[in-house]
């Protein structure tokens, strides 16, 4: 009797390998998620947060940049997104590179893997992304955030070769009716498999997501405040200033919860107040420690204060301006006793985050301190609970969040941002926008027809001396400023336009309160802030 070869046995391959790791992916990714929610690390955020403390500075700086210019493309605010933008970018990458891993795990086999193909494939790729994970600051230990994130990668490696396995039943030589027969019915068996495995990690992904979720509500991102705003029950102290800000113009006053967040970990440090204490140490006479209530019992202070990241480009939403409550670090100095020796203070957050402030400075401004509440309530989490310090003129950059140790040295060193390349001092630009071309607000003055066209101006605790307006190619006109809440925050600005029908070009620009003009030319900003003149284009 002659026999017919069978065809080779079913292979996985690399597209099978790409697709089983994505339906394993969803539900691991889901629990995972679940399991963040009740307090362990995740993964992809433990990764990401890694990869940005190991790589080269410039090569980090550019990826900030470039998701600031996407997010701009799309219309798309920064302040609002930018978090959530990183947040998916970990994910996109962590699964991007397990899904890689596992198409060319299951390509490289040409028949059932053994177990120990899947162990070995754990190691090898855990092991890396376990050591970089490590290097994520944060609430857990970085032994335990590795080996969270190798039990992880063991997880989606073994169930991807117990996977592999099944759909790659052993060859064997079979007569032709036998044979074919033995086909059609491994076909059908994996076609079941394949079913039974996109049900229950559909299934798994919804339940896990979905607590995930539900559970989303109650973690301590966003915890009740703590008493009354000052803002509810209290007029702003220009509120009856002459120059009314033009319809559209943004609060003058930033909602708590419009207020811009950038940081360098994906997730807020949540710190329980009940354990927390600020450590001072270093060249005092004896290290010692504060809680937070040791702090308040200070005279506290209360500052109308306008902050801005560094990245902000020209006309970003990337600033605001609040009240904060503290105590000026120079009324601590004393009682710390500081050795003469000591020119700078070291500032370390509980996210990894650390500056470097001379002392010289702190003894010369008061307004320098050490902040625990705005608009009357605790901090946020995400905005630096339990104590944030504040420092006039400089960029968001150089002020620490989530502070818990303050040593005194006496030497300079560079700080976090500037060790990845961003300037030393980060002074503010001064810089002016338009927010609004108020076209459903026309005013009549004299018979004339007037467009309220509004803004901000700032310079940092400079102060505006004198806002103006161009149309077109046409001369500068200057704009009415509004009384600021204080020396260091923004003006508003108003010019009234006699407009003329068709399209316009509308341009600001500012001069600090020295009567110094705001830079035109146009840069980018890395390294030390965005310069340039902000313009809107309106059809009237």
């Amino acid at each position: 009797m002659t026999h017919t070869p069978r065809t080779p046995p079913h292979r996985v391959g690399f597209w099978g390998g790409f697709g089983l790791s994505l339906a394993l992916l969803a539900p691991l990714s889901a629990l995972g998620w679940l399991a963040w929610q009740l307090g362990l690390p995740f993964p992809p955020f433990n990764l990401f947060d890694g990869l940005a403390r190991v790589l080269p500075g410039p090569l980090v700086t550019a990826g900030i940049d470039a998701l600031v210019l996407v997010l701009l493309a799309l219309g798309l605010s920064v302040a609002d997104l930018a978090k959530l933008a990183e947040q998916l970018l970990a994910l996109a990458l962590f699964t991007a590179l397990l899904l890689l891993a596992g198409g060319a795990f299951c390509a490289a086999l040409r028949r059932r893997a053994p177990w120990r193909a899947g162990w070995a494939l754990a190691v090898a790729v855990g092991v890396p992304l376990a050591l970089v994970a490590a290097q994520a600051p944060g609430p857990h230990a970085p032994p335990f955030a590795a080996a969270w994130t190798l039990a992880f990668v063991l997880a989606w490696a073994l169930l991807l070769t117990a996977a592999q396995r099944r759909l790659s039943p052993p060859a064997a030589a079979t007569e032709v009716g036998a044979g074919a027969s033995a086909d059609l019915s491994a076909a059908t068996d994996r076609r079941r498999f394949m079913v039974y495995l996109g049900g229950a990690a559909a299934l798994v992904t919804v339940v896990a997501a979905g607590g995930a979720a539900s559970l989303g509500g109650r973690r301590p991102d966003e915890e009740a405040e703590a008493g009354t705003r000052w803002s509810e029950v209290n007029r702003l102290p220009n509120a009856d200033a002459a120059v009314q800000p033009a319809p559209g113009t943004r609060p003058e006053l930033t909602p708590l919860e419009a207020h811009y967040r950038i940081d360098i970990n994906l997730a807020p440090v949540v710190i329980d107040e009940k354990t927390w204490r600020l450590r001072v140490e270093g060249l005092v006479a004896a290290p010692l420690e504060l809680t937070l209530d040791e702090l308040r019992a200070y005279e506290s202070v209360d500052q109308f204060v306008t902050l801005s990241c560094i990245s902000n480009p020209i006309g970003g939403d990337l600033i605001g301006t609040t009240r904060w409550t503290g105590v000026p670090l120079v009324r601590l100095l004393d009682d710390w006793n500081l050795d003469p020796r000591a020119s700078h203070l070291r500032i370390t957050a509980a996210d990894g985050f650390f500056e470097i402030i001379p002392v010289a400075d702190i003894r010369r401004d008061e307004r320098i301190m050490l902040c625990y509440a705005w608009d009357g309530v605790p901090l946020r989490f995400r905005h630096g609970f339990p104590l944030r310090i504040y420092i006039p003129d400089r960029y968001g950059m150089k002020q620490p969040k989530w502070i818990e140790r303050i040593e005194a040295v006496d030497a300079w060193e560079p700080g976090y941002w500037v060790v990845r390349g961003w300037d030393r001092e980060a002074r503010m630009k001064a810089t002016a926008v338009i927010d609004t071309v108020a076209q459903e607000a026309i005013v009549d003055e004299g018979g004339r027809a007037l467009v309220p066209v509004g803004g901000i101006a700032h310079a940092g605790a400079r102060g505006i001396s004198r806002v103006e307006v161009r149309v077109d190619d046409g001369p500068w006109q200057e704009a009415r400023l509004r009384e600021p809440l204080s020396r260091t925050t923004w003006v508003l600005w108003r010019f009234d336009w006699p407009f003329e029908p068709g399209e316009h070009l509308l341009t600001v620009r500012c001069f600090e309160g020295d009567g110094t003009p705001q830079i035109s030319e146009r840069r980018p900003p890395h390294p030390s802030g965005a310069t340039g003149l902000d313009g809107r284009r309106v059809q009237l």
